[in-house]
Order: structure tokens, then sequence, then C-alpha cells
């Protein structure tokens, strides 16, 4: 609660949780596992009152039903705030877990067309499960004892070759219409996702003209597929070391790779260097046309402390970014809109 708390404090948009199945280590001496992340959102929520909190879900062992519901009610529980993140896992460790499929060992950042086939499909069942309940369903008079209007609840039918759901959603369509949906891509199939089906893309360009290859790609790939571009935001992932000094920021991440017993190395950028090189870095990317960044602290708190009381000042001083918090939600907060459901106007429901 403390790192988020402070993350708020530095008036960032949201912070991502992340999940996974697997041990993220095999030695004993390091910590091996990681708690529910939805769970630590809901945790969380309460006692924040602006920033977005966007946990991980690993749709390739879990059920969009049940995801769908779990972020609803994180919305709710937030106010507005919540998203979701969703990772595709090709890992045959995290398989065995389940023992209900068998993967091939991938190459690594490699995913199975098939894993992000299955991705997008996930998306789309619980963006239609959120929709399932029109905004005003909910009737709660308690003079007749009718709690919804089921008229305007929705069987969504949705059939495929990685799922079938009926529908409806058993809880009420969320604050937000659709929480924000998010994805990280490094290219190819990826992209796709994010452009076809997420609100929020977290890439990894290299320096600022690949960033404008990657913004290129994908909204290209969004526009083919028949959607404005511009509603998908696209965010730079960098890993960040920062110190008062290029030098001492350099010297502390040798410290670290030295007691690591190994070099730290990422699939995103790894920067190391002050916060004021750092600014000068993200106006660059941001000048290619990268929506924002998703910084992720090399160690926390101290980095995380680094990006909020010394990055953020320095952003500010430029005219760069915001010196207080705007109410809302977390799309409004992104610019996106609140989407209606797409059932709304559907006669002679069913239900």
């Amino acid at each position: 609660m403390d790192v988020v708390a402070e993350a708020e404090r530095g008036l960032l948009d949201f912070v991502t949780i992340e999940d996974g199945f697997g041990l993220q280590s095999d030695r004993a001496d390091r910590v091996a596992g990681r708690l529910d992340s939805v769970l630590i959102a809901a945790r969380v929520a309460p006692v924040t009152q602006h920033i977005g909190l966007v946990p991980t879900v690993v749709v390739t062992h879990t059920e969009p039903f049940h995801a769908s519901k779990a972020i609803a009610t994180l919305d709710y529980v937030s106010g507005g705030r919540a998203g979701v993140r969703v990772r595709a896992s090709p890992s045959p460790a995290e398989a065995a877990l389940f023992g209900r499929r068998v993967f091939a060992a991938a190459g690594r950042g490699e995913l199975p067309p098939s894993l992000i086939a299955e991705a997008a499909d996930y998306v789309e069942v619980i963006r239609r499960l959120w929709d399932s309940w029109e905004d005003d369903a909910e009737i709660r008079d308690a003079a007749t004892g009718r709690f919804i209007d089921r008229a305007r609840l929705h069987y969504i039918d949705f059939a495929g070759p990685y799922f079938s759901v009926r529908g409806p959603s058993i809880t009420p369509r969320p604050p937000q219409g659709q929480p924000v949906v998010s994805a990280l891509g490094h290219g190819g199939l990826p992209y796709r996702l994010i452009a076809t089906a997420a609100d929020v893309g977290y890439v990894t360009p290299r320096d600022a003209g690949h960033a404008r290859a990657i913004v290129a790609e994908i909204r290209a790939a969004a526009e083919g597929a028949g959607r404005d571009p511009q509603t998908v935001r696209l965010f730079g992932d960098l890993a960040v070391f920062l110190g008062g000094s290029a030098v001492a920021a350099a010297a502390r991440k040798a410290r670290l790779d030295e007691r690591a017993g190994s070099t730290y190395t990422s699939d995103a950028t790894v920067f190391t260097g002050t916060p004021e090189r750092l600014a000068d870095l993200l106006a660059e990317w941001h000048r290619a046309g990268l929506s924002g960044f998703r910084l992720r602290p090399g160690v926390i708190p101290d980095d995380l402390e680094a990006i909020t009381r010394a990055l953020v000042p320095e952003l500010q001083r430029r005219g760069l970014f915001r010196t207080s918090c705007p109410p809302g939600t977390l799309r409004a907060r992104l610019g996106l809109p609140r989407p209606a459901s797409r059932y709304a106007a559907v006669e002679g429901s069913r239900t």
C-alpha cells in the first residue's frame, strides 16, 4: 500500500500490478512467488483516491467470466479507477500447474499465434460481459421488491474456438462502462492484439525513431481493423535506475548487479542516469508519438521515489506534467470515452 500511495502522491495516472502462476526464481534465497494481483488491487483501492489500479490477468489459464466480474467489482470498489492488463503465457511450467494444456518451450519473447488469438477472444468476452447489463438495469425498488429490470440484461451468446459463454454477467455494469484494457507487445501479433483489442498498449522502443515506427505500425493496424487509431493509447516501457549523477546511477546499478550475481536485463530499454536526462528522453519519445510512459523502477522504493520526487518535479518545471490530480475515472484521465453498452438498443431481450 505504501508503494501505491507514493505513486499517487506523485500524481501518476495508474500503477500496474504483475502476476503469474510460475515461480520467479529457482533460488531459495529470493522471493519466488506473487500474491494475486486483483486481490492486491482490491485491498489498495479503499485507501487510495485518484490513482488507477491495473492488475495483470493471465488469460491463458483463467476464465473470462471470472475475470470480468473481478475487474468489474474492482471498478466499483475503486470508484471507476480499474483496469486490467491481459497477459498470455506460453510457459510449459505454468501450464503444468493446471494439467489441461501442453506447450512446447517457446523462444524468449515469442508467443504462439493461437495464444494471441485466444487473448483477443478473451478480451472480447469480458467486454461483452461488462456490456451485458445496461446502465439503468438496476431498479432497487424496495416497495415492489424489484432489484433489476430483466429486459435490460442480455445474453452475450459468445461462441468461438476458445470460449463458449452465454452470460449475462452476475455483476452490474462497471462505473466506467468498460474498465481500461491494456496489453504489452514487442512486435508482430502482440501489436495487432493492442491495435484491435486494447485501450492501452505498452511498447518497448529502443530510441525515438523506433518509437515512431511502432506508433505508425499499431495505428495502421487499428485503422485497418476499422477502429479509430486515436482511441489506442501507446505507452513506452522503460526500466529505470536513477541517481544524482550519471556516474552515481551507473555505480549503483553495478553494485546491484554484483550483489545479484548477474547483470540486470529487461524486455524494455534499461535507462541508467539522472532524472533530468530521463525527462529529456521522455520528451523526445513523446514527440515521436507515444501517449505516455510506464516506468518500471529498478529498485522499490528507491527508484519509485526518484520518479515521484525528482522526475515529476522536473517534468512539471518544463510544463510537461500536471500539477494537480484531475477528478474522474481512469478512462477520463486517459482521454478515453465511456463506451455505451452494445446491447442497449437490443429489443425483445430473452431475459
